[in-house]
């Protein structure tokens, strides 16, 4: 574990370090468009980015959003991203930012977390086991076409 290692929430001007997290991640993005995404992001208070910084560098993030269901009758916690720079793995840094969500979500009276991987993630599905989540159902996604204007 990196003793150095401080979170933060994350600011606009961490784009160009997100954006080179979210390549990574296999979501090809650019400094304009992290810019843009964290430009809504940090203005909606039911989001959260939070930055792990080891020796004020940037080497990973977590973002979550909270949101109300159908479900049920408080509010649902979402990670949403959770990235480590490939040179920063497996060093405790995705656990301690899993933490700080986590934190973060009962200070804002959330008990119920949810996120999603890919098939492909094994590694991941390892880690988020460790980290005490469970395997609950699949997830489904469809591309749609944009309405022709």
């Amino acid at each position: 574990m990196d003793v150095d290692l401080k979170i933060r929430d994350g600011e606009l001007s961490d784009a160009p370090e997100l954006a080179a997290l979210m390549c990574e991640l296999g979501y090809e993005t650019t400094i304009a468009e992290m810019e843009s995404r964290l430009i809504s992001i940090l203005n909606d208070p039911r989001y959260k980015t939070l930055v792990a910084l080891n020796s004020d560098k940037i080497c990973g993030m977590i973002g979550t959003v909270s949101a109300s269901s159908y479900l049920h009758n408080d509010l649902n916690g979402r990670i949403i991203a959770l990235v480590v720079s490939r040179e920063s793995r497996q060093r405790g840094i995705g656990a301690r930012l899993i933490a700080a969500a986590e934190k973060n979500f009962i200070q804002r009276g959330i008990t119920r977390v949810t996120l999603t991987t890919r098939f492909e993630r094994e590694e991941a599905h390892r880690f988020y086991e460790k980290v005490g989540y469970a395997r609950t159902g699949f997830r489904f996604a469809k591309n749609l076409e944009s309405a022709p204007r």
